[in-house]
């Protein structure tokens, strides 16, 4: 469970970054897929956090 509060971190800590750039990106294609990149991060997070509650 420990190891599975690790990647949760990194994931959430991941999405934030890619956020950062997004928001900072002057070029429209690289703001829009560091976006993108975000929203999977989250995606990817909220199902490793769904998956620890469920195995509780």
């Amino acid at each position: 469970m420990k190891d599975m509060q690790t990647h949760l971190e990194k994931l959430r800590v991941e999405a934030e970054e890619c956020e950062l750039i997004s928001r900072l990106a002057t070029n429209k294609v690289k703001k829009e897929l560091f976006a993108k990149l975000a929203a999977h991060h989250r995606t990817l997070a909220d199902e490793v956090e769904r998956t620890m509650k469920e195995s509780r």
